[in-house]
């Protein structure tokens, strides 16, 4: 009902919960994936090359903020364009109710913790998803700069800032009797470039700025198919959301056109951000709904019904009183035995 009052439901659990817990871990997943990003505490992986490999020979682009899809851009993207997506959605869903559905769901009570404190539905709702959103974003920035840093996968202009000194590792450049790579390079001073670069040319698998992108996609996408009510067109959602995937394929684009990340890196990086907001989306968030309203199932012994009665023919036509003597097991009328004559 429109004007019904809401209902209450008091909580004393609701703020220590938030403080000691949630924000215990999202500080920690926080730290983590610094520590990861702009610290050596977990040093890259020093993998191998071949001499004169065509894959890793590729042209220095220069720095990322020299970039056509500069870091700062994408995470400014990423960070605004979710949470302002749900923000306005939410305040429209709290300001302009739509009808109730058909399924039924348990509705929201708004919450009283203590005597001052009141939370209602939208202001949860509003908490939950974009909370889980930043959880998901930096545990996106972890899975990625630790695969990074567990593979130490080059880049393909890895050669270009190593600056290897072949002649004084033996190798020999290619020619017509060895047109390839002859020598498998495993020595970790064997990059004479600026170690900064060699340490970040080393930081290619996946592809961290496309993880990023694939994850706000994929979670914006999923908020707008679920949540978003369109009537009189089909064609709204499906159009949002391929206007919304555009510009994440362009990152893995421009990020492969630039020689600074290989097709399979941007790929993983795809992978890992689609798999990680369809996870939060379907087990954290239930697809941005209330759980259905719960059915008790009665026990076996209380689902009983009586069972259907059916009209039997015997008490509309009973049979004669000699038939059912005759049923019972009496001999037949005619073939009883006759009575003794006396002699």
């Amino acid at each position: 009902m429109a004007g019904a009052r809401p209902q209450l439901k008091r909580s004393f659990s609701i703020i220590p919960c938030f403080v000691f817990v949630e924000s215990v871990l999202l500080g920690v997943v926080v730290l983590l994936a610094y520590r990861l990003e702009f610290t050596d505490t977990f040093p890259v992986h020093a993998q191998g090359f071949f001499c004169y490999d065509s894959t890793y020979a590729k042209p220095y682009p220069g720095p990322e903020a020299a970039s056509r899809a500069p870091p700062a851009l994408i995470y400014a993207l990423v960070t605004a364009g979710p949470t302002l997506t749900i923000l306005l959605a939410e305040l429209a869903r709290a300001f302009f109710p739509a009808a109730p559905s058909a399924i039924p769901a348990i509705p929201e009570s708004t919450i009283v913790s203590g005597a001052c404190c009141r939370f209602s539905p939208s202001l949860r709702r509003l908490v939950r998803f974009l909370g889980v959103y930043s959880f998901g974003l930096f545990t996106t920035t972890i899975f990625a700069n630790a695969g990074q840093v567990v593979t130490g996968n080059p880049t393909p202009h890895f050669l270009s800032v190593c600056r290897p000194n072949y002649t004084a590792l033996g190798c020999s450049p290619p020619s017509r009797d060895h047109p390839g790579p002859d020598r498998f390079v495993t020595d970790q001073g064997a990059c004479a470039g600026s170690p900064s670069l060699v340490a970040a040319a080393r930081r290619a698998f996946p592809c961290k700025d496309a993880a990023l992108c694939a994850y706000a996609v994929t979670y914006t996408a999923m908020y707008v198919t679920l949540v978003f009510r369109v009537k009189g067109s089909r064609l709204v959602k499906p159009s949002l959301c391929l206007a919304l995937l555009c510009p994440a394929f362009l990152v893995g684009v421009v990020r492969v056109a630039e020689y600074r990340n290989h097709w399979s890196d941007v790929l993983a990086g795809f992978l890992t951000g689609a798999a990680i907001a369809t996870f939060l989306v379907t087990c954290v968030v239930h697809n941005f709904q209330s759980r259905p309203a719960s059915v008790r199932r009665l026990p076996a012994w209380d689902d009983l019904r009586p069972a259907p009665t059916v009209d039997s023919t015997l008490e509309k036509n009973p049979r004669p009183a000699s038939r059912m003597r005759h049923r019972q097991g009496s001999p037949h009328p005619s073939r009883r035995a006759a009575p003794a004559v006396a002699t």
